[in-house]
């Protein structure tokens, strides 16, 4: 009877258990309303996207990539060109570390941070996280890594690629790193340890880049309006194409073709201010994560396949542009305004 009695409790206490430690492994969705955790509402709106966007041909062989991370109903036409191309079983992501996300960690820089959940959720199953995350934190040093599950917990831009990512393959593994801030030549360092790491991954897995795994770079593009502190156009119809032909200029003579040190160096250059800390005139939330990035996949590229990297533009566009996908009832939403004085940009680029 007294076990009768305490049973209600015991239930209890192994379900606050169970809650405790499934909350520790698997990282919980950060933006419920821009992004789609439904596997039906994600299979529709991949549906939509390739009925109406997929008339140009399917990009092959790319070993690397560059993604949006806006709310899919402003830019899933930018984001399925790069995503439909991408099959791979491995993904290394490199994500933006917010400035909302910065100030909650307390503003860390010259480092890569790292999570140490074991899955990430996705709208067709738990993610899980590649071995590769832990291959890669045991060769670094401390003075060059964070570990931290908070960060990763507050920030959107990773998170954002997992639905397209695992539409494509059920059996996808991620390896999440958000990138802070950090001067050119601190990237250089870093990126060479990192993309040294890969290369050894690779070799030992006997993996064949962009077949068994893809190096993919989270961005949006300019954020531009009163609300962002950017008005280096002006405003109106006038700046928001001025502002939007810079943009694409970026990406042109960047993002685009023969990947080497001199483009990623102009790429920082239009990217950030006089100091790789201070904002020039756009204001794209992947002014680290692309940078750093591309030197990772440069060097492996360089080491694993003995040769370079070449970019391609997908396509560009911005929420102003774009307007909403017409797709009712798939339970996603906006979370954030678009108009003349408050727009975002975004790009998707592929690599091979």
């Amino acid at each position: 009877m007294r076990f009768l009695s305490l049973l209600p409790v015991l239930l209890l206490m192994l379900s606050l258990i169970t809650h405790r430690s499934s909350s520790q492994t698997v990282r919980p969705v950060r933006d419920d309303v821009g992004f789609c955790w439904d596997a039906t509402q994600m299979d529709r709106l991949i549906a939509y996207l390739e009925k109406n966007e997929g008339h140009s041909p399917v990009p092959t062989g790319l070993i690397g990539g560059i993604s949006p991370h806006d709310d899919f109903l402003y830019a899933g036409r930018v984001y399925i060109p790069l995503h439909r191309a991408l099959r791979a079983k491995e993904v290394v992501i490199f994500g933006v570390t917010h400035g909302a996300v910065r100030k909650e960690i307390g503003d860390p820089k010259n480092v890569l941070i790292f999570d140490s959940f074991e899955k990430w959720k996705g709208p067709y199953g738990d993610v899980t996280v590649s071995p590769l995350r832990e291959y890669v934190k045991a060769r670094m040093d401390t003075t060059e890594i964070l570990v931290s599950n908070k960060a990763h917990e507050l920030e959107h831009s990773i998170e954002a690629t997992i639905p397209f990512l695992q539409h494509y393959n059920r059996e996808l593994r991620i390896t999440p790193i958000m990138v802070t801030a950090m001067p050119l030549h601190r990237m250089e360092e870093l990126s060479v340890k990192v993309a040294g790491i890969l290369a050894e991954y690779i070799r030992e897995k006997h993996y064949v880049p962009g077949k068994d795994i893809v190096i993919l770079i989270s961005t949006d593009a300019n954020h531009y309006g009163t609300d962002f502190n950017n008005l280096a156009f002006g405003e109106g119809a006038i700046a928001h194409s001025r502002a939007t032909e810079h943009d694409r200029a970026i990406a042109s003579n960047d993002l685009a073709g023969p990947l080497d040190s001199r483009k990623i160096d102009s790429l920082t250059r239009d990217l950030w201010g006089p100091t790789y800390a201070d904002q020039g005139k756009v204001v794209w939330c992947g002014k680290y994560s692309i940078p750093f990035g591309l030197l990772t996949l440069e060097k492996i590229a360089s080491t694993t396949l003995h040769r370079s990297v070449v970019g391609s533009v997908l396509r560009y566009s911005d929420t102003y542009t774009e307007g909403v996908i017409p797709l009712k009832g798939t339970g996603m939403g906006t979370t954030a305004p678009f108009s003349l004085k408050h727009w975002c940009g975004f790009v998707s680029v592929g690599y091979k």
